[in-house]
């Protein structure tokens, strides 16, 4: 999604929770990366890996000079034949340690696997946030907790929220990449206008990914 497109969906946005949510979730994720520097890591479910976040990520790093923000995609089915940033598998969160900031992307069920890999790296030390649907908060728990125990930082699309997942990670990864962010402008109608700008709101990702 180039800035043309984030501007609209912000104006169709305008005087809903979202802006603010989005950003303010996206602020704790650059003062995250920024204030400790051990680096990104991002991960989806099996079902759903996070492409286009990864790719948008790493185009915000470049264009805000804050090479943080570009991300290490961790991956379920990674093997060693795939192309160097397409092979770092879920060892890589077992790995993290305090300094490191984990992205966790989830429309659904996260499994048991990844969730006891990430509890283990938020007890190592490491910056947990999480992006979810409402449906993922029986899945992402640990020790019994839901979500909000599970992550420190935490953005979840309602049941029958106007906008999908998708849409929310453009607008968490452009809010990333940004040193000021500007005032929202009055009200709009959301549905409607989402509706109409609904074919500008997905961009393919980046060639390398």
């Amino acid at each position: 999604m180039d800035a043309v497109r984030v501007a609209l969906l912000r104006e169709v946005l305008a005087g809903t929770e979202w802006l603010g949510a989005t950003r303010r979730f996206a602020g704790v994720l650059r003062g995250s990366v920024v204030s400790y520097g051990g680096g990104l890591l991002l991960v989806g479910t099996e079902e759903y890996e996070p492409w286009h976040l990864a790719a948008h990520l790493v185009d915000e790093a470049a264009w805000s000079g804050t090479p943080e923000l570009s991300p290490t995609l961790v991956r379920h089915g990674a093997r060693a034949s795939d192309p160097a940033h397409l092979a770092v598998g879920l060892g890589r969160i077992e790995a993290a340690r305090r300094g490191e900031t984990l992205l966790v992307v989830s429309p659904g069920s996260a499994g048991a696997g990844l969730l006891e890999r990430v509890h283990d790296a938020r007890r190592a030390g490491a910056t947990v946030l999480a992006v979810s649907a409402s449906s993922a908060l029986s899945a992402l728990s640990a020790g019994g907790g839901e979500l909000p125990a599970l992550a420190h930082e935490s953005l979840v699309l309602p049941a029958g929220a106007e906008l999908d997942l998708d849409t929310v990670q453009h607008l968490v990864s452009a809010a990333a990449g940004e040193n000021a962010v500007p005032h929202p402008r009055g009200k709009r109608r959301l549905r409607d206008r989402l509706s109409r700008l609904a074919d500008q709101l997905t961009a393919p990702p980046s060639a390398r990914w």
